[in-house]
Parts: C-alpha cells; structure tokens; sequence
C-alpha cells in the first residue's frame, strides 16, 4: 500500500460474518448515521441523496453531508479520493450531521482509509465493503485489499465482504453506473425503508432519462434488497412519525440560494467550484425569474470584484 495508516483497535471485539437466520431479529434504534463512499463517478453521492430523501418521506429526521475528494481530480482508489455522503437518520428532529459512522458501505478500501485516518468512524462500526479488489488482477491491488481488510477487522470493525460488482454484472453490463443503486437496495433492506417509496425516488432522480433507465435501476434496487435480505444476519427499524404538513428535502447549498431571493439581493457573482457550485446552479434557474442575475466569473477575484463594483454602482 501507499499509505500507512495506524488503526488503533477499539474495546469491542471484530465479529466474523455468519449466515443469516430465517427469520432476522429487528433491533430498533433511535438514530444511525449511514456512509456511502466511493470513488468520484461511481454515484456515492446520488445514492445518499436519495437514501435521505427516501428516510425524510417516511418521516425520519435526516440530515445529510457531501463527502468531498481532498484533491481535484484524485486517482481511482486513492486515500484522498473519498466521494460520497454521510446520512444521519433519526426518529426525531435531526440538527446536524453527528460525530462518528455507525455503518458505512465503501466501493473499495482505499476510499474507507481516507475515512480513518479522518477518525470518521465509530469504534466497531459496520463496514460493508466491496469485495471485487479480493480476486484483481493486479498483485498490488489485491495485497492493498488484503492487508486493510485484515487491519480492519483486528482494529475492531465488523466488516462485512459483498460481491457487489459482481452482483450487479449479472444484471448489467457496466455495474459501474448502477452499484450505487445496488447499495442502495442494500440500505433499505437493512434499515427497513419503505420499497415502494425507493421505487418512486429513483423515477423521481433518473425522470429526464428514458424509461429503460429508470426501470434499469429499479432493478438494481431490488435486487440489492433482496441480496441483504438472504445475505446479511441483521437488521434495524427508526420509528418515524410521517408529517401531516408538507415539507422539503433541501441541501445548504439550495437553503443559501433561497436565502438570497428572500434577502432581496439582486446579483450573484461567482466562480463554480466544489462545494457551493449547487447554490448558483440553484439561482441560474429561478433568479432571473424575480428581477436577479447571476454571473460567472473567470476566478474568486473576479467574482469579488464583480460583487463590490456592482454596490458601487447601485
């Protein structure tokens, strides 16, 4: 491996992964804060999107936290490329993103270091990790693998292999566009979402695309519910309570946008650059509609500048 990291193991003990009961035993809980991680393109972040849309019209409270690559650019499976969500899931009113993972999925082992080695992860969380790196072709991969599953599971964390790739390969061609909704059939599974509302949200997220998409992932989705359910010994329940009112599901960056038409501003200047990018995205369609404009700039500076001449001039 590139990267060393020292994993200091936590007071529980790793559990090794047993075969499911007939019947799982559901442990209700009153909260669970949920990873899915990736490298940037495998849609980590889609499935989080959803995973808390999919919670929030149940009636959970949820909040959500882009995880975004330290680096521009980052290579596949490197430390610093992690891409994804955090998901914090509760019965109750939720009002910030928590401390530590208590479950994480992770689309290889290079992504869940650079978790680690951020301290992300709650002793002895659940990691459900993808298991195709195992049999590479690449001697290097499969040593990296090996060695972090190994110091894993000797630092406490109940890691759970899942042949996702291969998996999905039965199903599609390319299972680098559908394992993220794979993931999360899994997810559903495991916390007891409602199936039907995930069926309605993948319509809702691929609605522009043609209906072979929509029905692709559909797919997806149940089969990685069905594969949790004959695969995985455990299983949990957050009550929810659904609203009478009707509520949104919205990310800061749209709350910061609806924060600037309802200041009565009347221009944003802007360079497009991860995290924000979404906010003016957010503006270019709705704010020319109530008198305002939005301009990109050629860089940071540019956008100040913009911003402190367009004060001078009223």
């Amino acid at each position: 491996m590139n990267n060393t990291l020292v994993l200091q193991p936590p007071k529980q003990s790793a559990t090794k992964q047993r075969s499911p009961a007939r019947e799982k035993p559901v442990t209700t809980l009153k909260e669970h804060i949920i990873e899915i991680i990736s490298d940037s393109g495998e849609g980590a972040q889609r499935c989080g999107q959803s995973l808390g849309s999919i919670a929030a019209k149940m009636g959970n409270g949820i909040w959500t936290v882009e995880i975004i690559p330290a680096e521009i650019r980052p290579p596949a499976r490197s430390v610093a490329g992690a891409s994804g969500n955090r998901i914090r899931i509760g019965s109750g009113y939720i009002t910030n993103g928590g401390d530590e993972t208590d479950l994480v999925v992770a689309f290889n082992e290079q992504v869940l270091l650079g978790r680690v080695r951020d301290k992300a992860l709650k002793p002895g969380c659940i990691i459900m990790l993808e298991s195709m790196w195992r049999e590479n072709s690449d001697p290097a991969v499969v040593r990296s693998y090996v060695e972090t599953h190994d110091m894993l599971v000797a630092a406490g964390y109940k890691v759970y292999e899942i042949p996702m790739e291969k998996e999905c390969r039965t199903l599609v061609d390319d299972a680098r566009r559908g394992k993220n909704m794979f993931a999360l059939g899994m997810i559903c599974s495991l916390y007891s979402l409602d199936m039907k509302l995930g069926r309605e949200q993948i319509a809702l997220t691929f609605g522009k695309k043609n209906q072979s998409v929509i029905d692709q992932n559909i797919m997806l989705l149940d089969a990685g519910f069905q594969w949790a359910e004959a695969n995985l010994d455990f299983k949990y329940r957050i009550p929810a309570v659904r609203s009478k009112e009707a509520q949104i599901v919205v990310n800061g960056n749209t709350a910061i946008a609806l924060g600037v038409l309802a200041s009565g501003m009347e221009i944003c200047a802007m360079y497009p650059i991860t995290p924000a990018t979404s906010a003016s995205h957010y503006l270019s369609d709705v704010f020319e509609k109530v008198g305002g404009v939005v301009h990109q700039a050629e860089d940071e500076i540019a956008a100040c500048t913009f911003a402190i001449g367009a004060s001078y001039a009223g």
